[in-house]
């Protein structure tokens, strides 16, 4: 009956449409207060309330595209979702300080994707393959 009550719940705080896209996507209705958004688009989301959310699953990402993995996660988001930082990045005056000028940007990882680094060689080979040529005979 929880389940039910809390169901309902949802489905009345984040709409009927956002509610049918969170259980075909993630499998669970959550409702909670916006935190931010990271460079890929994806939006950070925390419920603070025990009554609903069980502990350790109150904070969550809703990632931007449909085919999405871990990696599509920057750093700083990581370290606010698995509780490795009390603030989310934005409001984190340590994140915002520690982080070098010098620093690359994050770029997810494109492993089993077209655009998954594929290496080529450019120094001549060391051993040949046979190729017989036939002469003619006089």
């Amino acid at each position: 009956m929880v389940s039910l009550i809390r169901t309902l719940r949802n489905i009345q705080r984040v709409g009927f449409r956002e509610w049918v896209r969170q259980m075909r996507y993630i499998g669970d209705a959550k409702s909670g207060r916006y935190i931010g958004h990271d460079q890929f688009g994806n939006r950070y989301f925390e419920n603070l309330n025990p009554a609903e959310e069980i502990p350790g699953r109150h904070r969550w990402v809703d990632y931007s595209q449909h085919e999405y993995n871990a990696s599509q996660v920057p750093p700083e988001w990581h370290a606010w979702l698995s509780h490795i930082r009390k603030d989310p990045p934005a409001e984190d005056k340590v994140m915002q300080a520690v982080t070098p000028p010098w620093l690359a940007p994050y770029r997810e990882n494109l492993t089993g994707t077209r655009g998954a680094f594929k290496t080529y060689d450019t120094v001549a080979p060391r051993v040949y393959s046979w190729k017989p040529q036939a002469t003619s005979r006089s």
